[in-house]
């Protein structure tokens, strides 16, 4: 089993409390489009995210203005974080290296063995098939609220 088989807690929560800028790649200004779920909610967490289009390239999405690339971002990027197909991956885990990006992760459904080995090759921090949204949201508490993944709810009896 490799490392992107399974991530240990602990190297998800360091990669989420060492980002500050993340730049989306394939962010939709479509407001029920997941990547937009994501953008709004990772704003929301403190994180500065730049929204990545070709498409919507220019326009105004949650405040940020669409980039058409991650070369024309003009300021330090330290996550990439894709919403693309996985075939996609090996061409812009090159251009996160280009940026200088730290981090690249690639969403749920996005797996690319491929782009991982150039990003790890790079010196970046790796995640696949998984979303900061759903992380940080476990690994931070939030989901604790309602009880799951907490041990604190259970179906099994407690034997006193």
């Amino acid at each position: 089993m490799n490392l992107h088989d399974h991530y240990p807690d602990s190297y998800l929560r360091d990669i989420l409390r060492s980002v500050r800028t993340i730049a989306m790649v394939g962010a939709s200004t479509n407001w029920k489009r997941p990547s937009f779920f994501v953008m709004k909610y990772l704003q929301r967490k403190g994180f500065r995210v730049i929204p990545v289009n070709p498409v919507s390239a220019g326009e105004l999405l949650l405040g940020e203005t669409v980039q058409s690339n991650l070369e024309s971002i003009p300021e330090a990027v330290d996550m990439v974080d894709l919403f693309r197909k996985a075939e996609q991956a090996p061409g812009l885990a090159q251009a996160a290296e280009q940026i200088g990006a730290k981090v690249l992760w690639m969403q749920i459904g996005v797996r690319n063995d491929e782009a991982a080995r150039l990003a790890e090759n790079a010196g970046m921090q790796v995640v696949m098939d998984r979303c900061p949204k759903i992380e940080y949201s476990r690994l931070f508490g939030e989901l604790g609220w309602h009880g799951v993944n907490t041990g604190v709810l259970t179906s099994k009896r407690r034997r006193y």
